[in-house]
């Protein structure tokens, strides 16, 4: 699984991407983070405040309900505001 890390959510794992095997009982995004946050205290800070953070499958916004399998590439990043040009 590829996971993707934007903005401050890369600043505080300290690395823009991974490819990681999280075990067979991750089976959705919701249980990946759960996962990811007992990695290190980098991960734990990262999703603290899940209120904050957007997630994207295979390019996709998805609720953190949504599952997972190997060979998925998974997105993390704040909401994106946008401005009129």
């Amino acid at each position: 699984m590829k996971l993707l890390y934007f903005a401050w959510l890369r600043e505080r794992i300290g690395r823009a991407e991974e490819d990681l095997a999280p075990p067979a009982e991750v089976a959705d995004v919701a249980r990946l983070i759960d996962w990811l946050k007992a990695r290190g205290p980098g991960y734990a800070a990262a999703f603290a405040d899940l209120r904050v953070v957007r997630v994207a499958v295979n390019q996709d916004y998805v609720p953190v309900d949504h599952p997972v399998r190997a060979g998925d590439e998974v997105a993390f990043f704040p909401p994106v505001t946008g401005g009129s040009a």
